[in-house]
Protein backbone atom coordinates (compact mmCIF):
# COMPACT_ATOMS: atom_id res chain seq x y z
CA UNK A 1 0.00 0.00 0.00
CA UNK A 2 1.28 3.05 -0.96
CA UNK A 3 -0.78 6.54 0.50
CA UNK A 4 -1.15 10.04 -1.15
CA UNK A 5 0.76 12.87 0.17
CA UNK A 6 -2.78 14.13 1.69
CA UNK A 7 -2.79 10.84 3.96
CA UNK A 8 0.99 11.58 5.19
CA UNK A 9 1.47 12.02 8.65
CA UNK A 10 4.47 13.53 10.89
CA UNK A 11 7.35 11.54 11.09
CA UNK A 12 7.62 12.66 14.82
CA UNK A 13 4.10 11.46 15.46
CA UNK A 14 6.08 7.84 15.61
CA UNK A 15 8.09 9.06 18.23
CA UNK A 16 4.96 10.26 20.49
CA UNK A 17 3.09 6.76 19.66
CA UNK A 18 5.78 4.56 20.64
CA UNK A 19 6.22 7.36 24.17
CA UNK A 20 2.76 7.48 24.81
CA UNK A 21 -0.27 6.58 22.65
CA UNK A 22 -2.46 9.05 24.47
CA UNK A 23 0.04 11.87 23.76
CA UNK A 24 0.02 10.77 20.19
CA UNK A 25 -3.42 11.64 19.87
CA UNK A 26 -4.04 14.57 22.04
CA UNK A 27 -1.57 16.42 20.00
CA UNK A 28 -2.12 14.24 16.43
CA UNK A 29 -5.71 13.86 17.02
CA UNK A 30 -7.19 16.57 19.02
CA UNK A 31 -4.62 19.12 18.02
CA UNK A 32 -3.27 20.03 21.77
CA UNK A 33 -0.01 21.24 22.84
CA UNK A 34 1.71 22.70 25.69
CA UNK A 35 4.64 23.69 26.67
CA UNK A 36 7.25 23.33 29.39
CA UNK A 37 10.48 24.03 30.17
CA UNK A 38 11.88 20.81 28.15
CA UNK A 39 9.76 21.08 25.56
CA UNK A 40 10.77 24.67 24.91
CA UNK A 41 14.51 24.31 25.33
CA UNK A 42 14.37 21.34 22.72
CA UNK A 43 12.32 23.42 20.23
CA UNK A 44 14.28 26.40 20.59
CA UNK A 45 17.41 23.65 19.99
CA UNK A 46 15.62 22.17 16.65
CA UNK A 47 15.16 25.98 15.32
CA UNK A 48 19.11 26.79 16.06
CA UNK A 49 19.25 23.33 13.54
CA UNK A 50 16.82 24.67 11.46
CA UNK A 51 18.39 28.66 10.68
CA UNK A 52 22.21 27.36 10.74
CA UNK A 53 22.94 26.78 6.83
CA UNK A 54 24.19 24.00 5.11
CA UNK A 55 28.18 23.63 4.96
CA UNK A 56 30.94 21.62 3.73
CA UNK A 57 33.21 20.22 5.91
CA UNK A 58 36.00 18.26 4.34
CA UNK A 59 34.60 15.25 2.62
CA UNK A 60 31.11 16.07 4.49
CA UNK A 61 27.95 17.62 3.26
CA UNK A 62 25.93 18.69 5.98
CA UNK A 63 21.76 19.80 5.07
CA UNK A 64 19.45 20.72 7.42
CA UNK A 65 16.11 21.24 7.73
CA UNK A 66 15.71 18.93 4.99
CA UNK A 67 12.19 18.18 3.88
CA UNK A 68 11.31 14.13 3.70
CA UNK A 69 8.41 12.04 2.99
CA UNK A 70 7.70 8.11 2.72
CA UNK A 71 4.68 7.22 1.12
CA UNK A 72 5.07 3.55 2.05
CA UNK A 73 4.58 4.34 5.53
CA UNK A 74 2.89 7.38 4.83
CA UNK A 75 4.93 10.34 6.92
CA UNK A 76 6.71 13.32 5.66
CA UNK A 77 8.42 15.51 8.26
CA UNK A 78 11.44 17.22 8.14
CA UNK A 79 15.44 16.40 9.45
CA UNK A 80 17.02 18.17 11.83
CA UNK A 81 20.75 17.57 9.75
CA UNK A 82 21.35 15.14 7.25
CA UNK A 83 25.00 14.19 6.09
CA UNK A 84 26.45 13.31 3.17
CA UNK A 85 29.38 11.39 3.69
CA UNK A 86 32.06 11.05 0.55
CA UNK A 87 32.25 7.29 -0.67
CA UNK A 88 34.60 6.12 -2.74
CA UNK A 89 32.22 4.36 -5.53
CA UNK A 90 28.62 4.08 -5.91
CA UNK A 91 26.75 1.74 -4.44
CA UNK A 92 23.37 0.46 -2.40
CA UNK A 93 24.26 2.94 0.55
CA UNK A 94 25.69 6.20 -1.71
CA UNK A 95 24.18 7.97 -4.59
CA UNK A 96 25.24 10.83 -7.01
CA UNK A 97 24.16 14.90 -5.67
CA UNK A 98 23.68 17.43 -7.84
CA UNK A 99 25.43 19.64 -5.62
CA UNK A 100 28.70 18.04 -5.90
CA UNK A 101 30.90 15.66 -7.80
CA UNK A 102 30.92 12.18 -7.08
CA UNK A 103 28.92 9.93 -4.42
CA UNK A 104 27.61 10.21 -1.19
CA UNK A 105 26.18 7.88 1.75
CA UNK A 106 23.07 9.85 3.63
CA UNK A 107 23.33 9.48 7.21
CA UNK A 108 20.60 11.31 9.28
CA UNK A 109 21.07 12.84 12.72
CA UNK A 110 18.29 14.13 15.35
CA UNK A 111 19.03 16.65 18.14
CA UNK A 112 17.07 15.74 21.12
CA UNK A 113 17.02 18.05 24.55
CA UNK A 114 17.72 15.96 27.78
CA UNK A 115 19.38 12.19 28.23
CA UNK A 116 18.69 9.29 26.20
CA UNK A 117 15.52 7.64 26.75
CA UNK A 118 14.44 4.38 27.70
CA UNK A 119 12.71 2.04 25.37
CA UNK A 120 12.89 2.68 21.50
CA UNK A 121 11.25 6.17 20.22
CA UNK A 122 13.83 8.31 20.02
CA UNK A 123 15.94 5.42 17.76
CA UNK A 124 12.18 4.32 15.83
CA UNK A 125 11.76 8.60 15.37
CA UNK A 126 15.24 8.39 13.49
CA UNK A 127 15.12 5.36 11.95
CA UNK A 128 11.80 6.46 10.12
CA UNK A 129 13.54 9.41 8.92
CA UNK A 130 16.34 7.25 7.38
CA UNK A 131 13.46 5.09 5.87
CA UNK A 132 12.28 8.30 4.46
CA UNK A 133 15.31 9.23 2.74
CA UNK A 134 16.05 5.84 1.69
CA UNK A 135 12.40 5.95 -0.62
CA UNK A 136 13.40 9.51 -2.00
CA UNK A 137 17.26 8.61 -2.73
CA UNK A 138 16.51 5.38 -3.88
CA UNK A 139 19.49 4.23 -1.08
CA UNK A 140 20.00 1.72 1.71
CA UNK A 141 21.43 3.62 4.80
CA UNK A 142 22.76 1.84 7.61
CA UNK A 143 22.98 4.16 10.69
CA UNK A 144 22.54 7.53 11.89
CA UNK A 145 23.09 9.31 15.30
CA UNK A 146 21.03 10.88 18.56
CA UNK A 147 22.54 14.02 19.55
CA UNK A 148 21.61 14.53 22.75
CA UNK A 149 22.11 17.88 24.54
CA UNK A 150 22.94 16.88 27.89
CA UNK A 151 25.30 14.44 27.26
CA UNK A 152 26.56 16.80 24.45
CA UNK A 153 27.53 13.57 22.46
CA UNK A 154 25.75 11.86 19.47
CA UNK A 155 24.90 8.18 20.48
CA UNK A 156 24.92 5.76 17.33
CA UNK A 157 22.26 4.27 16.14
CA UNK A 158 21.85 1.31 13.50
CA UNK A 159 19.27 0.73 11.38
CA UNK A 160 18.53 -2.87 12.21
CA UNK A 161 15.73 -5.23 10.86
CA UNK A 162 14.16 -5.42 13.81
CA UNK A 163 14.07 -1.42 14.40
CA UNK A 164 12.85 -1.30 10.69
CA UNK A 165 9.62 -3.43 11.98
CA UNK A 166 9.10 -1.29 15.05
CA UNK A 167 8.74 1.72 12.57
CA UNK A 168 6.68 -0.11 10.21
CA UNK A 169 4.13 -1.16 12.64
CA UNK A 170 4.06 1.89 14.37
CA UNK A 171 3.24 3.28 11.03
CA UNK A 172 0.52 1.14 10.62
CA UNK A 173 -0.78 1.94 14.02
CA UNK A 174 -0.81 5.64 13.79
CA UNK A 175 -2.50 5.99 11.02
CA UNK A 176 -5.35 3.62 12.36
CA UNK A 177 -5.01 5.59 15.43
CA UNK A 178 -5.80 8.90 13.03
CA UNK A 179 -8.28 7.24 11.31
CA UNK A 180 -10.53 5.49 14.04
CA UNK A 181 -10.52 9.11 15.73
CA UNK A 182 -10.53 7.50 19.49
CA UNK A 183 -7.80 9.16 21.97
CA UNK A 184 -6.45 6.05 24.13
CA UNK A 185 -7.13 6.38 28.52
CA UNK A 186 -3.96 7.35 29.69
CA UNK A 187 -1.73 4.95 31.95
CA UNK A 188 -0.77 7.05 34.43
CA UNK A 189 2.97 5.88 35.36
CA UNK A 190 6.52 8.02 35.79
CA UNK A 191 6.57 9.21 32.03
CA UNK A 192 3.47 11.85 33.08
CA UNK A 193 5.75 13.76 35.33
CA UNK A 194 7.58 15.75 32.74
CA UNK A 195 5.05 15.71 30.04
CA UNK A 196 3.81 18.96 28.95
CA UNK A 197 0.58 17.71 28.18
CA UNK A 198 -0.05 16.89 31.95
CA UNK A 199 -2.67 19.15 32.70
CA UNK A 200 -4.66 18.85 29.52
CA UNK A 201 -4.50 14.81 29.98
CA UNK A 202 -4.91 14.78 33.77
CA UNK A 203 -3.22 10.89 33.64
CA UNK A 204 -4.93 10.78 37.55
CA UNK A 205 -8.39 11.36 36.21
CA UNK A 206 -8.50 9.38 33.02
CA UNK A 207 -5.95 6.19 33.85
CA UNK A 208 -7.65 3.05 33.22
CA UNK A 209 -7.74 2.02 36.34
CA UNK A 210 -9.09 5.22 37.60
CA UNK A 211 -12.22 5.01 34.92
CA UNK A 212 -12.88 0.75 36.26
CA UNK A 213 -12.99 2.23 40.19
CA UNK A 214 -15.26 4.95 38.96
CA UNK A 215 -17.43 2.21 37.02
CA UNK A 216 -17.49 0.06 40.12
CA UNK A 217 -18.67 2.96 42.41
CA UNK A 218 -21.04 4.07 39.56
CA UNK A 219 -22.29 0.60 39.97
CA UNK A 220 -22.45 0.38 43.55
CA UNK A 221 -24.20 3.68 44.12
CA UNK A 222 -26.84 2.43 41.58
CA UNK A 223 -27.67 -0.86 43.63
CA UNK A 224 -28.08 1.13 46.96
CA UNK A 225 -30.56 3.67 45.32
CA UNK A 226 -32.88 0.55 43.25
CA UNK A 227 -32.59 -1.00 47.37
CA UNK A 228 -33.48 2.17 48.66
CA UNK A 229 -36.36 2.73 46.04
CA UNK A 230 -37.31 -0.77 46.47
CA UNK A 231 -37.76 -0.09 50.58
CA UNK A 232 -39.80 2.82 50.13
Amino acid sequence: MRYSEDDLLPVSAIQHLLFCERQCALIHLEQVWDENVLTAEGRQQHDRCDEMASETRGDVLIARGLYIQNLELGLTGKADVVEFHRAEAAGMDAVPLKIADGFWKPFPVEYKHGRPKTGMCDEAQLCAQAMCLEEMLKVHIEAGALYYQKPRRRTPVEFSESLRQIVKAAAFKLHELIRNGVTPPAVNDKRCDNCSLKNQCLPGCTSGKHLVNDYLLSSLKNVGAEKSEGMS
